[in-house]
């Protein structure tokens, strides 16, 4: 437990330190691959009203196979507007677009996503010694 209050505060003041200094160049940070996107959707002026009730049996189903498929690892509403957070098991933001924008909302334009591709934690990097 207290190793892993270590780990947890070297990285709160890694994350301080990395803020508190001029932005990083992408060519300076430890590179990892992208593992998964976070798909973050939000409801169109198209998408309102009845408009989308009458489409969201086929949008559900569609979701699940992509679900069922191994693509989305997590789903979420959100909670600030109408929308839902994917969490997706996708190497890229484009394969990310292809699969949603076939999705019954994405073809109706009912429905847009922003796209964010994540990795592993980078700066975990430091904890290891360096390689010979």
């Amino acid at each position: 437990m207290r190793l892993l209050k270590s780990v947890f505060g070297f990285l709160f003041v890694l994350g301080g330190l990395a803020s508190a200094q001029a932005p990083a160049s992408p060519s300076s940070l430890p590179t990892v691959p992208t593992t998964k996107v976070i798909a973050i959707g939000s409801v169109t002026a198209v998408g309102t009203g009845a408009n989308r009730v009458s489409i969201m049996p086929q949008e559900v189903s569609a979701t699940v196979r992509l679900y069922l498929g191994g693509k989305i690892d997590q789903w979420y509403v959100r909670k600030d507007k109408p929308g839902v957070v994917f969490l997706m098991n996708v190497s890229t933001p484009d394969e990310a677009h292809e699969l949603l924008e076939k999705l019954p909302l994405g073809v109706a334009g009912m429905m847009t996503f922003d796209l964010i591709p994540v990795g592993p934690l980078s700066p975990l990097n430091y904890l290891l010694p360096k390689e010979k």
